[in-house]
């Protein structure tokens, strides 16, 4: 596979800045996006009061290991395909360049989604801290409107300033919310201490597990995004597989941990109620920091999830901007957007594209006096997460013909192809499971339910379109 990178000096026109990123960088990169402190106060209370309840913990065992499955053949092929398009690269080499296109497509709709829903997180979790905390009123996209402006200038610089700064609250997040495990643990909740109760089959199949999955899964949506900087990373070969496997497993054991101090500290049998009685479900994190650390504890941890809201901004951005460099640099995309800035070595117009478009969607939501949580945020990241499911369906078929092709699989067959066709299978089941039921991410049966799942294929259509006539 030839690669658009150069080993050092001034990046040209239409290449990354090569050499830029190492594992760890990249693994901050990756569990910024994934917000883990978000991720856990939001879609980990969901999952408890929608789904199984005290049974969470176990979900959250089961998609990591579904991931893991999923990383052992994405693993193998980003070893023979070195490109910033991710899961676009991998199905084209592996299911065609019509394949391809209509991935990338899905992709860039899938990572631009979650990104502009992400925006009304951050607006209202701003919001709720400054107004709260602190008595300052100010419409909830004042703060989304600061927060474009400073994640558009980082997207425009090189990739490793952004990686620095998010690196750091991604530090203080796991850090903050490890003590509140840690005195949750000490202290016990309403049902006593530390008992392996939620993982019995009695909660882990109570309730709906099949809910608390699609919760749980679309929590962990960004740790796949390690291949999208193999351009800029070093060593690849060797960066993007372990940087992929430290990421799923970082991220599945703090989600698990995590879930499993919220279901004690609320009482296995009793947690769903808990959450259910609070007037804000995802404010049942919060509760708990106070219950067991006190006022000022809980007045960090609102801190701190502004800034895990903000790290994902980052993240995603970055990985939007880059599907946008890819399509315009191999021409399913304006030309333009294939060009990396001449000192920064960033797609900046790749950058530059995707901010117009979330400050357009922001816009229009608050103009329409849409809620930044229950429309903004639910409704994006919904269909964002149904998107990025499919895509890598897709990807992990694309891993068997590929090596099926090269001859590798009689070799490895566990590796190359039953480890991506379990992962393919059952990533297709959460797909059309998801599909069913998308009424639990946008509420009561509408418009949206039916309109937001019907543009993935609109993509797709356009994506395979577009690659048949492109150069």
């Amino acid at each position: 596979m030839t690669t658009s990178t150069v080993t050092g000096g001034t990046p040209s026109s239409n290449q990354l800045r090569a050499g830029a990123l190492g594992t760890g960088t990249i693994v901050f990169l990756v569990t910024s996006a994934a917000a883990p402190m978000a991720a856990i106060a939001g879609s980990g209370s969901l999952a408890i009061l929608l789904g199984n309840g005290g049974g969470v913990p176990g979900a959250y065992v089961i998609a990591c290991i579904i991931l893991l499955l999923f990383s052992v053949g994405y693993t193998a092929m980003a070893q023979h395909v070195r490109k910033a398009g991710g899961f676009y690269a991998f199905t084209e080499r592996g299911l065609g360049r019509t394949a391809g296109g209509a991935s990338a497509f899905v992709a860039l709709f899938g990572y631009s989604a979650m990104l502009m829903g992400i925006y009304g997180l951050f607006g209202a979790a701003a919001d709720l801290l400054f107004n709260g905390s602190f008595g300052i009123v100010l419409p909830w996209w004042v703060y989304s409107a600061v927060a474009l402006v400073v994640v558009a200038w980082l997207g425009y610089r090189q990739i490793d300033l952004s990686a620095k700064i998010i690196s750091v609250l991604v530090v203080l997040e796991y850090a903050i919310v490890l003590v509140l495990d840690v005195a949750i643990g000490v202290q016990g909740g309403p049902e006593g201490g530390m008992t392996l109760e939620p993982f019995a089959s009695g909660h882990l199949f109570g309730g709906s597990l099949a809910v608390a999955l699609l919760f749980v899964f679309g929590a962990f949506i960004g740790f796949e995004a390690t291949t999208i900087y193999s351009e800029e990373a070093r060593e690849p070969e060797r960066t993007i597989p372990r940087a992929t496997f430290i990421s799923v497993l970082l991220i599945g054991v703090f989600y698990t941990l995590t879930a499993y101090a919220m279901v004690i500290g609320g009482g296995p049998n009793k947690v769903a109620d808990a959450v259910g009685g609070l007037q804000d479900p995802t404010s049942f994190l919060f509760v708990l920091g106070e219950s067991h650390l006190g006022t000022k504890f809980t007045l960090l941890m609102r801190v701190l999830f502004v800034t895990s809201v903000f790290a994902s901004l980052v993240a995603f951005h970055n990985s939007a901007a880059r599907y946008f460099f890819v399509l315009g640099r191999d021409g399913l995309l304006p030309a333009s957007l294939g060009t990396t800035h001449h000192a920064h070595g960033s797609p900046h117009i790749g950058s530059v594209a995707m901010t117009a478009l979330a400050a357009i969607v922001v816009t229009g939501f608050a103009l329409l006096g849409q809620d930044p949580i229950l429309a903004l945020f639910s409704w994006l990241t919904g269909v964002g997460t149904l998107a990025i499911i499919g895509v890598m369906a897709a990807a992990s078929f694309a891993v068997v013909a590929f090596f099926m092709r090269q001859g590798m699989a009689r070799v490895k067959p566990l590796s190359l192809v039953i480890a991506p066709i379990a992962a393919g299978i059952l990533l297709t089941i959460l797909f059309v499971f998801t599909v069913v039921r998308f009424d639990v991410l946008t509420g009561p049966l509408n418009a949206m339910t039916i309109i937001l799942p019907l543009l993935i294929p609109v993509f797709a259509i356009a994506g395979a379109v577009m690659s048949r006539s492109a150069r």
